[in-house]
């Protein structure tokens, strides 16, 4: 019998966040304002003020601080990836301090929902999107977890 062929895991989105022992998520910094977004597909400045559409990608910080934190308690609807049976889980609102800007990202596995706190730190992890997928995708872990 022919051996399976083995699957690599890989980012569920190309260029938002690296992978490796210290990842990051990629976003964009406009040179003209300072301005800092994510995700970094846009096409312009978000300041309204600015408008310049030269931006560049740029590594975003690492680290935040808890902003703001939900337990969703329903599934999310295909095409998106639930692990069954279905758990409650937790998304962060992540607050970044040098570029001030908050980032939305699910809270890593195994992370317990008293464990998070408005204004704990967070680091970013990437881990499959549901356990035992191939897509991976970046979350939030606090720092010492």
């Amino acid at each position: 019998m022919p051996e399976a062929p083995s699957i690599t895991p890989a980012p569920a989105v190309d260029g938002w966040f690296t992978t490796g022992a210290d990842p990051h998520l990629i976003g964009v910094r406009c040179p003209a304002c300072g301005t800092y977004a994510f995700p970094p597909e846009i096409f312009s400045c978000p300041n309204p003020r600015c408008g310049s559409s030269d931006l560049e990608r740029v590594a975003l910080s690492r680290r935040g601080r808890v902003w703001s934190f939900s337990v969703n308690h329903y599934a999310a609807p295909p095409p998106a990836l639930s692990p069954e049976p279905f758990e409650p889980y937790a998304v962060a609102a992540v607050e970044l301090p040098e570029e001030r800007i908050v980032v939305l990202g699910r809270v890593a596995d195994g992370v317990a929902l008293d464990e998070l706190q408005i204004g704990s730190e967070m680091e970013i992890v990437v881990e499959p999107i549901i356990p035992g997928a191939d897509e991976l995708v970046w979350k939030w872990k606090p720092v010492g977890a």
